[in-house]
């Protein structure tokens, strides 16, 4: 998996494949790779996001512990 992507990077690379898939421009001989990277991004996607609900639900325990330190 790629670390150093973006997931607007990724996101967007998952929605160019979408679409050339839907408007048929992706031959058979590489549907498969598509299908791979798609679901390779796909993942890369879901660990960016589950990485920032984690880190956002940490900042607002911290910031609820401080105010009820108050």
């Amino acid at each position: 998996m790629e670390n150093d992507i973006t997931y607007e990077a990724a996101f967007n690379e998952l929605k160019q494949i979408e679409a050339d898939i839907q408007r048929e421009a992706v031959s058979v001989d590489v549907l498969a790779e598509k299908i791979k990277r798609a679901s390779e991004l796909i993942a890369i996607c879901q660990a960016k996001l589950t990485k920032t609900e984690t880190e956002v639900n940490k900042i607002i325990g911290q910031m609820e512990q401080k105010s009820s330190d108050q």
